[in-house]
C-alpha cells in the first residue's frame, strides 16, 4: 500500500525511545536465530510452540507432544515476536520504528511495554474469536503495531509523515490521511476477504485495543488530536 519513511514529530517527554528500540532488536533477533534458518532449523517448532493457535487456545485441539513449552494464554503475547518471513518482519518493524517512539514518549517507558503487549494480546484475542477452530499458528507483530497506529492517529493526526508511494515516490502527508487510509484498508480486506493468509482481524483487535488504551495510558498533559498544533 505504502511505506512509511519518517515523521516530523520530535520527542518531548523522554530522551530516547529505548523500549521501542529494544522491542525491535529483540524481535529481529528472535527471527534471525529461531526462524530464519541461518543458525538453526526451528521455524516450524517456533511457530507451533509460541504462535497463537486459536483451536489450542480455545481447548478444542492440543499440540503434538514436545511442543507444549508455555501456557496457552502466553501465546497471546509470544506470537507477536515471531514472523512468517523477512518481508513480514521488515514491514512491521518499519512501522514500529516510525511511529512507536512517539507513543513511548506519550506514555513513558514501562507503560509503553505494557501497551505494546496488551495490543498484541488484543489482536490475538480478536483473531481467536473470529477463527475459533483455526489450527494455523498466528505469528507477527501486526496486531501490536496496529495498536501503535491507532494511538498515533489519536494523538498526532496533523503531523506530517513521509511515505514512499509506488516504491519510488516520497510524499509528505498528514498522519490522518496516511494512517486513516491504512485503517480503512484493513476493514476493506475483511469485507472482500481476498487474502486469507493475513490475519486481518488481529489488526482490527490491535487497533481497537490501542485506541482505548492510549486514552488512559498517556501522561498528564499529553493532548489528543494535536490540540494546539496548527
Amino acid at each position: 500500500m505504502f511505506i512509511p519513511l519518517h515523521d516530523h514529530n520530535p520527542l518531548e517527554n523522554i530522551a530516547l525511545p529505548i523500549v521501542n528500540w529494544a522491542i525491535i532488536v529483540f524481535t529481529v533477533l528472535i527471527y534471525a536465530v529461531f526462524q530464519s534458518g541461518l543458525l538453526i532449523e526451528g521455524d516450524r517448532t517456533a511457530a507451533l510452540a509460541f504462535g497463537m493457535i486459536p483451536a489450542v487456545f480455545n481447548d478444542t485441539r492440543t499440540l503434538p507432544p514436545g511442543y507444549e513449552l508455555i501456557p496457552e494464554w502466553a501465546t497471546m503475547i509470544t506470537y507477536a515476536f515471531l514472523h512468517g518471513g523477512w518481508m513480514h518482519l521488515a514491514g512491521n518493524m518499519l512501522f514500529l520504528w516510525v511511529f512507536g517512539d512517539n507513543i513511548e514518549d506519550a506514555v513513558g517507558h514501562f507503560k509503553y511495554l505494557i501497551f505494546y503487549l496488551l495490543c498484541a494480546a488484543g489482536g490475538g484475542f480478536a483473531h481467536s474469536l473470529v477463527n475459533p477452530g483455526s489450527e494455523a499458528p498466528l505469528v507477527g507483530a501486526s496486531g501490536a503495531v496496529a495498536g501503535i497506529v491507532a494511538a498515533y492517529l489519536i494523538l498526532h493526526p496533523k503531523v506530517r509523515v513521509w511515505i514512499l508511494v509506488l516504491m519510488r515516490i516520497p510524499v509528505p502527508l498528514p498522519a490522518m490521511w496516511v494512517l486513516g487510509a491504512w485503517i480503512v484498508w484493513q476493514v476493506v480486506q475483511i469485507v472482500i476477504a481476498v487474502d486469507e493468509d493475513v490475519a486481518w482481524w488481529a489488526h482490527i483487535g490491535g487497533l481497537i485495543t490501542g485506541a482505548i488504551l492510549i486514552l488512559f495510558f498517556r501522561k498528564r498533559g499529553v493532548k489528543l488530536f494535536d490540540q494546539g498544533l496548527s
